[in-house]
This record gives structure tokens, C-alpha cells and sequence, in this order.
């Protein structure tokens, strides 16, 4: 019996050990939470300080993955024969696509892919969605966007190609290298998210993301581990204590000299 007891406590005292080390990892996951979150305010806040980026000027290639949410400006034409569709976006409670257009750039062997805003799922097939085409030059305003090659936890990746299919018509993801292999063009890095326009009424609708600056939960979620993973190994002992009082576990008191 006292050899089972043994067990149960080594058993026991594993698992709490156990529990304080997962308590710990997961306060320092929230540490590293926090320290990608202000790596990320700083990113954005420094790329919307910067000036309006022209892309009909010197671009510069290498740099432009790390200008999200800069501010930008391009003049060129579209090239809608190579024209896409991001499955799944919301506008007002309604179901659509987003218009995902290369625009050559003016002046450059360059293009890139502009998200024109949000049309009606019912509209985005050809030759319905011919209405929204804008013909001839024009100039784009928005911010630059990186694109996704992978979706986040729980996201669905876009299709793969079926025997005797030559391209995707919709994708989940504004994945740019795999759109680039199926596009003539060469498309920038970056794709730019166009911004309303007063001028601009009808479709596609446009809009900008709201990107939130904060901290967020973390530094709250990590204290909250810690404090935890303190509470259960300073309480710990104290329980063994009293649940050994209750089983009478302690020895009894050792005789002294002279005791009978």
C-alpha cells in the first residue's frame, strides 16, 4: 500500500511540474505574441508616415515587400484578359468576389495586380463582369498589400490545377508568384488595394482595411500564465502537506533520551 501511495504522489507531483511548464511556455508564447505585434505597429505605423510612393518612378523591388500600407500611386493600363477573383468577401451582409486586375505600368515592363474592391457573386461571371472594365489609362490610388502564399490556421489553400485546365478564374488567396504562372505579364511583388473614391459611385466597391494599432490581450494573456503556473507551485506543496496530515502520513514524534 505504501508503495502505491509512493506512486500516486511521484505520479502526481510529474504532472504538476508538468502543468507549470506548459503554464511557462505558453506566458513566453504570449511575450513572443506581443513582441511580433510591436515589430508590426512599428512596421505600419513607419510605411503610413512615408511619402506617397510613385511607381511610374525608380521602384525599388527589393524593398517593396516591406512598405505594407504605404501609400501609393501608379498610372497604367489594365489588362483584363488576365483578370482574377478573391472567393469569399463580404460587402454589407452580401456575398461577392474581389476584382484582382493586372495594371501594366505606364513607362515600365512592369505590371501589377490592383484589387479594384468588391463586386456581387451573381455579377463576377463573364460576360457580366464586363460592365465593371475601366478602358484606356488610368490612375490608381491605394496602399500597398503583400500578398499570401499560405492561409492562416484553418484557412482553405487555393485549388490546384485539373488535367486540361490552364488557369484558376477564382482563388482563395492573393497568391502572386502561383497568379504569376498563369499570367503573361510581370507582376510586381506587391499588389495594391485601391481607395474609394468620391468620384468613383458604382462598382466595384472599394474600401481600405482598418489596421489596428494596439498591443492587443498579450501582455495581459502572459501575466495571466505566469501567475498561473506561481499559484499552482507555491500551493502545490501546501496541499501534499495537508492531504499527509489528513492520511496521517507524517512519522510520529522520535523518542527522546530517557523516554519509555
Amino acid at each position: 500500500m505504501r508503495t502505491r501511495g509512493f506512486l500516486h504522489w511521484v505520479l502526481t507531483t510529474l504532472f504538476v511540474l508538468a502543468a507549470m511548464a506548459v503554464m511557462v511556455r505558453l506566458g513566453f508564447w504570449q511575450l513572443d505574441r506581443l513582441a511580433q505585434r510591436r515589430a508590426f505597429n512599428a512596421r505600419v505605423l513607419a510605411a503610413q508616415a512615408m511619402p506617397v510612393l510613385n511607381l511610374n518612378e525608380n521602384v525599388p523591388l527589393s524593398d517593396l515587400e516591406t512598405m505594407e500600407y504605404r501609400e501609393v500611386i501608379v498610372e497604367g493600363t489594365y489588362l483584363f484578359e488576365e483578370e482574377v477573383l478573391l472567393r469569399n468577401q463580404v460587402w454589407e451582409g452580401r456575398l461577392g468576389f474581389h476584382v484582382l486586375t493586372p495594371l501594366q505600368i505606364r513607362g515600365s515592363t512592369w505590371a501589377v495586380l490592383v484589387d479594384r474592391g468588391w463586386i456581387p457573386f451573381e455579377e463576377a461571371q463573364l460576360p457580366a463582369r464586363l460592365a465593371f472594365q475601366e478602358q484606356g489609362r488610368v490612375t490608381v490610388r491605394g496602399i500597398i498589400r503583400r500578398g499570401q502564399e499560405h492561409p492562416d490556421f484553418g484557412g482553405v489553400p487555393d485549388p490546384t490545377l485539373t488535367p486540361g485546365q490552364t488557369r484558376l478564374e477564382a482563388w482563395n488567396l492573393v497568391n502572386i508568384p502561383r497568379i504569376q504562372q498563369q499570367t503573361r505579364a510581370s507582376l510586381l511583388p506587391i499588389y495594391i488595394q485601391q481607395a474609394p473614391d468620391p468620384a468613383w459611385q458604382g462598382l466595384p466597391y472599394r474600401a481600405l482595411p482598418e489596421v489596428e494599432i494596439s498591443e492587443g490581450p498579450h501582455l495581459g494573456y502572459a501575466i495571466q500564465w505566469f501567475t498561473f503556473a506561481a499559484i499552482l507551485g507555491i500551493g502545490y506543496p501546501f496541499y501534499v502537506k495537508r492531504q499527509l496530515h489528513k492520511a496521517g502520513g507524517y512519522p510520529a514524534k522520535p523518542l527522546e533520551d530517557g523516554d519509555e
